[in-house]
């Protein structure tokens, strides 16, 4: 297995992040290269990605009970994307662990690139919807 880690620091609470990770409505307002996701039955859904949006892509989400962890499983290329959430004084840390199989390996350079972009991505959309609900709240 390869794989790598990213995170970052998010001035939004995590329940806002867990938010838009299990939002499968959401998925493509962050996540870098997705056209559109449809959902599935069993915790299953399809994703298509713009350079090949006629491709579908099964794929599984799962989530912890404490809203600290997102696992997002491509059931096609078993690539697995680890998403978990820890406090941070100033909101909360952004860590997303990324595992490919062997087979996968020629796409380690690609999907280090979409998942920088896309963690950045998430944090932004974070931070403006908490600054939202902020300034609704005051």
């Amino acid at each position: 297995m390869n794989g790598f880690e990213e995170h970052a620091v998010c001035r939004a609470p995590a329940e806002e992040v867990f938010k838009l990770l299990w939002d499968i409505d959401r998925l493509s307002e962050w996540w870098a290269g997705m056209d559109r996701v449809e959902r599935g039955s069993d915790g299953q859904i399809t994703r298509f990605m713009e350079a090949w949006p006629d491709f579908a892509y099964p794929t599984r989400l799962e989530g912890t009970r404490d809203g600290s962890q997102v696992r997002i499983s491509c059931l096609l290329s078993d690539i697995v994307h680890e998403w978990t959430l820890a406090p941070h004084p100033d909101g909360c840390v952004v860590a997303v662990h990324v595992e490919l199989p062997e087979a996968e390996s020629h796409r380690l350079d690609a999907q280090r690139d979409e998942i920088r972009t896309s963690l950045a991505g998430l944090v932004a959309l974070a931070e403006l919807q908490s600054d939202g609900i902020s300034r609704r709240a005051s």
